[in-house]
């Protein structure tokens, strides 16, 4: 009898499908920190211009998301998160 080897039982598919669920998992994870980031801001009632908003949702850098909610608890206006020494 002849072994048959599905492709999604083969240890490079189990790989590939690890690799896609930690990556997923660290998008969300930086998507999550971009909303908490806005939210500091908007809680604060500071004003987010589009382009500031849509810098802080693209960023997938978790360090530097969390550079920004650091600076999100003490800036006075939004484009402050971007400015080194704020």
């Amino acid at each position: 009898m002849r072994n048959i080897h599905y492709f999604w039982r083969h240890p490079l598919a189990e790989q590939m499908r690890e690799e896609g669920r930690q990556e997923g998992r660290q998008e969300g994870r930086a998507q999550a920190r971009a909303e908490i980031v806005l939210r500091i801001l908007g809680r604060r009632q500071i004003d987010v211009p589009d382009p500031v908003r849509d810098r802080i949702l693209a960023s997938t850098d978790l360090d530097e998301l969390g550079t920004w909610f650091d600076r999100s608890h003490e800036v006075a206006d939004a484009r402050e998160l971007f400015t080194e020494g704020s």
